[in-house]
């Protein structure tokens, strides 16, 4: 034999027994047995690498980074047969959905359904603190890949499966670390055991204290971002979001409970129950309780379950008890549920979900191909198109970045007159089409996720559900829209860039910058950390044929003394997309001059965020969040359990989000207030300030004379659930009458969409503050509110400023950055932070 021959038969030997050598299952790899520890990680990376260098079925994908730095990635597992024609899978997928990667769109009939995987995505521990899914991802993976196991090799013939092990690795890491912190040598079982009781803000949430469970279609957060990006490349047909709730719950599988959206389709519901009962039989073997159709609903549409749902899917959660529990507890019945009962538990429903998926894999490819030739041919809902007008290009321009992320089409150039309904006063009537105007149509493959996002009025069919009932995108973001029942398409598509109009001026008296949007608050961000002296104005002025409206910028030379300021601040002003112009002198022909006593000179404020125990961890992530990753300007965190020591004086405005805040306002606070600081209360923190001496808020009293209470003797047992939901508010959007000539309302029209997620409402402000934000008898638009909570939802304040000695405190009821989708109040919370005085 030719020593040529001798090197490639040892190779080709070689090359074979790695691909037939035994792979590690996770026990055998990490040197522990799955349960007996939670696992960092860093380490389920590192086995996920391990899997995809030993296996030859899989191809691992980091599809992106956590804010902390950690990788995101996803495991794509198929049979030798499909592994190596990965992509072109994909791409066919696509074209059954009537999508291809180059342009979005394309006709669905070359695309085969016959030789076509179904795909199948697992997605684990989307909540930090929920951590046995992650382990659980681990023993799948291995028993999908396991050349032993003949079960999975025969599922994979006709599925790709994806396994995403961990969606939120920051928050699973900041569990694991407190608990790995505080255990014993062996778990404490006991409930009221340290290990069972994490810190805030506890590791449910990401880096910003954000749910990412509530963030699919929002995509607020980089990890979400990344993950919607590479799910929407791939589109499966079946997805399961595994997660925890309290351990003294037994495991929820699909069917889901009501309500459902009702353009969930008859074959989505089916499915889920066909993938209920599959799982059943397993648990009923082991003798493993459970529980199906309650609790958790199909609605609101930026779940794990209902994003997938509203893109073709069926999309599934699934629930372990396992809150709390570390690596064991003892139950209210008095059993013992350890770590890995739950991993068990959780790997049994995996592989039952991919059995059921290859049992019904042909169906199923089907029925989503007929699902996305629907939605092109014969969308679902009233309105067959949706124009937003283009009043605001900056809330047009975030509105087009989340319908893009989305895969939703858009585009502008028609110029028409039609008739719709207008989102703004809720009637049917004539309006004209500009063409400058947002056209979207309902036919295009994303119509069902389009009209779930858009319908003015969502259909609830069940009041007691899981999370908000109204998110309706043109209410969202202070839009006028109509909804339009016969079709129309745009000329354009896409969003083309306005660029702002450079600055021309080499030796302007001052700079007029506008004050509309979240765009105009970033450009006075960056002039303010630029040392750069800014004004703006109580009153609208004009200029020769220049209208500029109350709350404008105005960045004068006076006070900026440096050589370069003309040159400096049109650059910045090009660097952020912000058109200035340019004044020629400080006289106006109507208003104030600009050396006015209402031109305001605005002092850069050095701002507490106060955070710790009794604050809600995500409405003080929201604000956090909000300063440091979309304006840009420095806030301090400081502990609401330190406040005490904290020299207040140091700061200028003090934020307080919602929370349960003990001793408050402490007399130290109020003092701070009198002597000139600035308090923002949101929320409940503003229910905590009611009725408190020196301060002039108070909460409505009720309506004797609105309906009596059911008599006692006519209560049902078996409808208490319901009975509760008659003072409920679970997110339902309210119309403002908004004071927009107070600097509260500066840059918002004279009425403002606020989403309330409870009741509360307070009497008007006397004479020592200003109602800005207020409602009337018929100020709901949309969502489920109780029949209790809407009579008492009535003449009252909601936005409120009071002046307190020199300084003031400004009151906000409902949370205006709610999950951060709510861009309508972004410019609301930004004018109490820098406009109000």
């Amino acid at each position: 034999m030719s020593k040529k021959l001798l090197l490639l038969f040892v190779w080709l030997s070689s090359a074979c027994a790695a691909f037939s050598q035994k792979i590690q299952s996770p026990s055998e790899f990490l040197g522990y047995h799955l349960g007996d520890q939670f696992t960092y990680h860093y380490r389920i990376v590192e086995y996920f690498k391990y899997v995809a260098q030993t296996s030859k079925n899989v191809k691992l994908v980091k599809y992106g980074t956590t804010n902390e730095g950690r990788p995101l990635m996803a495991m794509f597992i198929a049979s030798d047969e499909n592994i190596g024609r990965l992509e072109e899978i994909r791409q066919n997928n696509l074209r059954l959905a009537g999508m291809n990667s180059s342009n979005g769109s394309s006709s669905s009939t070359t695309a085969s359904t016959a030789t076509t995987p179904v795909i199948i995505w697992l997605s684990y521990n989307v909540h930090g603190n929920e951590p046995s899914s992650s382990e659980a991802a681990m023993q799948t993976l291995y028993d999908m890949v396991d050349p032993a196991n003949t079960h999975t090799k025969a599922w994979l013939k006709n599925t790709v499966v994806v396994i995403d092990p961990c969606l939120n690795p920051d928050g699973r890491d900041r569990y694991v670390n407190f608990y790995n912190s505080v255990k014993g040598t062996s778990p404490d079982a006991n409930p009221s055991a340290r290990e069972h009781s994490e810190p805030w803000p506890g590791g449910r949430v990401n880096h910003y204290y954000f749910d990412l469970n509530r963030d699919w279609a929002w995509q607020t957060q980089k990890e979400t971002q990344a993950r919607v990006a590479l799910f929407s490349q791939w589109l499966p047909q079946i997805h399961v979001d595994f997660h925890e709730q309290g351990y003294n719950s037994p495991y929820y599988f699909a069917p889901a409970a009501e309500p459902f959206h009702k353009d969930i389709t008859a074959w989505q519901k089916e499915f889920q129950t066909i993938i209920g009962k599959n799982n059943a039989k397993y648990f009923d073997q082991q003798g493993w309780l459970y529980f199906t159709k309650q609790e958790f609903d199909l609605l609101y549409p930026s779940y794990g379950d209902t994003y997938p749902t509203y893109n073709g899917a069926i999309g599934m959660t699934y629930e372990q008890g396992g809150i709390g529990a570390g690596l064991a507890i003892v139950t209210r019945m008095g059993d013992t549920l350890k770590l890995s009962d739950r991993i068990a538990h959780h790997l049994s429903n995996g592989l039952s979900t991919i059995e059921t998926g290859s049992a019904y894999a042909q169906k199923a490819i089907n029925e989503f191909k007929k699902y996305y030739e629907n939605s092109r041919t014969n969308p679902p809902g009233e309105y067959k198109a949706y124009i937003i007008k283009n009043d605001n290009a900056d809330k047009i321009a975030a509105l087009a970045k989340v319908l893009d992320r989305n895969g939703i089409q858009y585009g502008f150039g028609l110029k028409s007159s039609t008739i719709g309904y207008n989102y703004t006063n809720g009637k049917t009537q004539a309006f004209s089409i500009g063409q400058n105007d947002m056209v979207i149509t309902a036919y295009q493959p994303k119509s069902v996720l389009l009209n779930v996002l858009l319908e003015p009025k969502t259909i609830v069919a069940d009041s007691i559900t899981y999370d908000i009932t109204a998110w309706a995108l043109p209410y969202a973001y202070g839009l006028n829209a109509y909804g339009v029942k016969e079709p129309l398409k745009p000329v354009t598509t896409g969003l083309t860039p306005i660029k702002a109009v450079p600055v021309n001026s080499t030796n302007a008296y001052a700079y007029v910058c506008a004050w509309q949007s979240v765009e105009d608050v970033k450009f006075l961000a960056a002039l303010l950390k630029e040392d750069i002296k800014v004004r703006y104005s109580e009153v609208p002025f004009e200029v020769g044929d220049k209208k500029f409206e109350a709350g404008s910028l105005i960045i004068a030379k006076a006070g900026n003394d440096r050589n370069d300021f003309n040159l400096f601040i049109s650059r910045l002003a090009a660097s952020y997309n912000r058109s200035l112009e340019p004044l020629a002198s400080g006289f106006v022909d109507k208003g104030s001059d600009l050396g006015s006593d209402h031109i305001k000179y605005m002092v850069p404020p050095k701002i507490m965020l106060v955070a710790g125990e009794g604050v809600s961890y995500e409405a003080m992530g929201e604000i956090w969040h909000f300063f440091e990753q979309q304006i840009g300007y420095p806030v301090t965190q400081v502990k609401y359990s330190d406040l005490n020591r904290v020299k207040l004086s140091d700061f200028d405005i003090a934020i307080f989000p919602d929370g349960r805040y003990a001793d408050f306002p402490s007399d130290k606070l109020l003092s701070w207030v009198h002597d000139g600081g600035k308090l923002i209360a949101l929320e409940n923190a503003v229910a905590l300030l009611a009725d408190r001496k020196g301060l002039d808020i108070s909460k409505k009293k009720e309506d004797k004379g609105g309906p009596k209470n059911h008599p006692a003797d006519d209560k049902v047992y078996e409808n208490r659930e319901r009975e509760a939901t008659s003072s409920s508010v679970p997110g339902a959007i309210y119309k403002l009458d908004l004071d927009n000539t107070h600097p509260l309302g500066f840059g918002l029209r004279k009425y403002y969409y606020a989403l309330k997620l409870n009741d509360e409402i307070y009497e008007p402000l006397g004479d020592s503050g200003w109602n800005v934000g207020t409602i009337k008898k018929d100020n709901w638009v949309e969502g489920f509110v109780g029949r209790k909570s809407k009579e008492k939802l009535k003449d009252g304040m909601l936005l409120g400023v009071q002046k307190s000695g020199r300084g003031s405190v400004v009151y906000i009821v409902d949370d205006p950055l709610f999950r951060s989708f709510w861009e309508n109040g972004k410019l609301l919370f930004s004018n109490a932070v820098f406009m109000v005085q």
